[in-house]
């Protein structure tokens, strides 16, 4: 299972742990991902995603994850927010 946020495209990054003495060893920096369910009102139901803490706040921030999707550029999507993005788009297609 890759360590990469499902909405926001965040991923490990690379740095140094520095020692007292300035001895520099390489260790990566992982991002906080969290297994959740969000309610998706239009579809009503939930959706299952591995994402960051970050984007969690960013979800509640914008109004849910359907508002949150819409404003979402699809190159930073995974293929199944991607795909969750799509059914809510069809699905207000049909209500409309």
């Amino acid at each position: 299972m890759s360590r990469v946020c499902e909405l926001t495209g965040k991923g490990p990054m690379t740095g140094h742990n520095v020692s007292h003495a300035n001895n520099k060893t390489k260790r990566r920096f992982l991002p906080n991902l969290n297994d959740v369910s969000l309610q998706s009102e239009t579809l009503g139901r939930p959706v299952k995603l591995r994402i960051s803490a970050h984007a969690l706040r960013s979800v509640d921030h914008r109004g849910g994850l359907d508002k949150f999707l819409d404003k979402a550029k699809d190159v930073e999507l995974s293929a199944a927010a991607l795909k969750v993005k799509k059914e809510i788009a069809k699905a207000r297609a049909a209500a409309v």
